[in-house]
């Protein structure tokens, strides 16, 4: 465990110091797009001012041999495009596969200026977080990079799950945390093939009525365990905890379920794998105007959070005018970037 003066030091000299606060950025939506793919390349200028994180995916869903395509593509889409106020992050390949040096050796050279995140797959204890993090530091040196790339960590295993406390404090490149809930159910022996979402055997049924009339069945949520550990291990780091992919494209319905269930317990953002995803993640991890209406009633009530008043019968105190807080800030945040809702939020 390093000590609190050296924690903050740059692992490299030359390279930049570490961020002590994460900066304050919309993040609801983290949309994945395939780089060896030249039309959907083309597709990014478009995308910049649609979503608030465009990630170039060279880890699962591309090919082994499409592998060096892929990172050369990435490559090739940061260099072609201002991403202004949109976050540009990359997903690496696994620490234990042959292509993840290079990915990061060829990505911070060439465009680390550019790079606010790299997503780090599979993490299973801080172990990886320090591999990480001393090679990026080493490589933002050798390249003259200027702000510290951060580093995310996507929850996929038991024993990542196990360690998520010291995964989340492993390092101040730290930015967050998304459940990965394919690769987990496979770490864990479920036996489940759905990429996300619940599943209908996973359910509670009332007592039997003595009148033998039908039961009713209520479908569970497989991963509210592990979004709520994942939530408090990130919050009381300072960092940001999302839910990652849902995999039925078909089923927007279901989605957004998943995606407001997050949202309500801490999550910032999701994943976004299809551009249907895209909206339903933007109006779910937006606050409701008539909550932030309601919460700036709150914070107007009571200026200082002290105290207690009544607001339409019910009443409000410390804890809330903290909730309140939250969802204003939120609200201002998204005000910042949308016109529409900013009118909504009456900013």
């Amino acid at each position: 465990m390093k000590t609190p003066r050296a924690f903050y030091q740059p692992l490299a000299i030359g390279a930049p110091a570490p961020l002590r606060e994460l900066p304050t950025r919309l993040e609801r939506m983290i949309h994945f797009v395939p780089p060896h793919l030249e039309k959907m390349r083309a597709k990014v200028p478009d995308l910049i001012g649609t979503v608030d994180v465009v990630l170039g995916n060279l880890e699962d869903a591309i090919p082994a041999d499409q592998k060096v395509a892929a990172r050369h593509g990435f490559i090739e889409m940061a260099k072609a495009n201002d991403f202004g106020q949109t976050g540009l992050w990359t997903r690496v390949n696994c620490l234990n596969s042959p292509w993840l040096l290079d990915d990061l050796v060829e990505i911070v050279q060439e465009v680390g200026d550019k790079l606010d995140v790299v997503m780090l797959p599979k993490v299973e204890g801080p172990w990886d977080i320090h591999y990480a993090d001393q090679l990026l530091a080493q490589l933002e040196a050798r390249a003259g990079v200027m702000k510290p790339i951060l580093i995310h960590a996507i929850l996929e295993t038991a024993e990542g799950v196990k360690n998520v406390e010291a995964i989340a404090t492993a390092s101040p490149r730290m930015h967050g945390m998304s459940l990965g809930p394919a690769d987990l159910a496979a770490s864990r022996g479920m036996k489940t093939t759905r990429v996300g979402g619940g599943h209908p055997d996973y359910a509670v049924l009332p007592d039997a009525a003595e009148t033998g009339a039908p039961r009713l069945s209520v479908q569970q949520d497989l991963w509210h365990y592990t979004i709520a550990k994942m939530v408090d291990a990130c919050m009381a780091a300072g960092i940001k905890a999302f839910y990652g992919p849902f995999g039925d494209f078909s089923d927007a319905a279901a989605c957004e379920s998943q995606f407001r269930n997050a949202f309500l317990m801490g999550c910032a953002g999701a994943w976004s794998l299809h551009p249907s995803q895209i909206a339903i993640a933007k109006t779910v991890f937006s606050p409701d105007p008539d909550e932030v209406a309601f919460a700036r009633r709150i914070l107007e009530a009571m200026p200082d959070g002290s105290g207690a008043v009544m607001i339409d019968g019910k009443m409000q105190d410390d804890a809330t005018w903290k909730q309140a807080s939250v969802i204003v800030d939120l609200a201002r945040l998204v005000a910042a970037r949308d016109p529409d809702l900013a009118s909504a939020y009456g900013f």
